[in-house]
């Protein structure tokens, strides 16, 4: 389902229509703005500069995202109906949110477990799933949910790659999607998210942050192929062998 423009004769005061045509774009889903290519492209260019200049700019960093990832989002939506489990999030599309998640649960789970894991990420770090914007610019009802899932995701990459949200566990978590999706918007984040750091934190990415980051994501198993959502029980250490991550230096 791409937005389609819908051609409509405005008619004059004869009754006959008129001799241009006017363009309607429809909206795909709650929330979509249709957008023309060099719309995306002006979008594309002010979001990068903004959060190149300011990373936690996250409303900046979805924008990007979804308007660069054209070649990649489809690529992504290809490796999950490609692998049964990926096939059954698309088909069942669930949601990582508070509105979804039993907390209480999640917080009585054994330590080591996902979903204890990803809890007390998000009680050490002071972060919400619900701070996840959702898809506006993506002209495609099923990619805009792949790039949905990607950011519902995020936290928990973070939670299995064991990297807090400060500037240099971010520009980690970055080097490993960059990887693992061949979104622009990761790739520029690694790329220039070092810049910001300092002498000592530049030479701890460099020798063994970045590598490590860089081989788990090319080990690793696509990381949207996992029904996340089922597998809050399993242990970390075990989801990490089973995706191919290595364990964090």
């Amino acid at each position: 389902g791409r937005a389609r423009p819908s051609h409509s004769e405005p008619r004059g005061r004869d009754g006959r229509g008129g001799e241009e045509e006017e363009e309607v774009w429809h909206q795909l889903y709650p929330g979509h703005i249709p957008t023309s290519p060099l719309q995306k492209a002006l979008l594309a260019a002010g979001s990068a500069v903004m959060a190149l200049y300011d990373p936690y700019r996250h409303d900046m960093v979805a924008v990007l995202g979804e308007t660069t990832g054209c070649l990649a989002l489809p690529n992504l939506r290809d490796k999950m109906k490609n692998h049964p489990e990926g096939y059954r999030i698309l088909q069942e599309r669930p949601r990582i949110c508070l509105s979804t998640l039993d907390m209480a649960r999640l917080q009585g789970l054994p330590d080591g477990s996902l979903g204890r894991e990803y809890v007390r990420f998000l009680e050490d770090n002071k972060v919400s799933p619900d701070t996840r914007m959702p898809p506006k610019f993506v002209d495609d009802e099923e990619l805009a949910y792949v790039i949905q899932r990607y950011r519902e995701v995020h936290d928990l990459m973070h939670t299995l790659l064991g990297m807090p949200t400060n500037m240099l566990g971010e520009v980690v978590v970055k080097w490993f999607e960059a990887v693992q999706t061949g979104l622009p918007m990761c790739i520029l984040g690694a790329a220039f998210g070092p810049l910001r750091l300092s002498a000592r934190k530049l030479q701890v990415l460099a020798t063994e942050l970045v590598p490590w980051a860089i081989r788990s994501g090319l080990n690793a198993s696509c990381i949207l192929n996992i029904y996340y959502e089922q597998r809050w029980e399993q242990p970390v250490e075990s989801l990490r062998e089973e995706l191919g991550i290595f364990p964090p230096p």
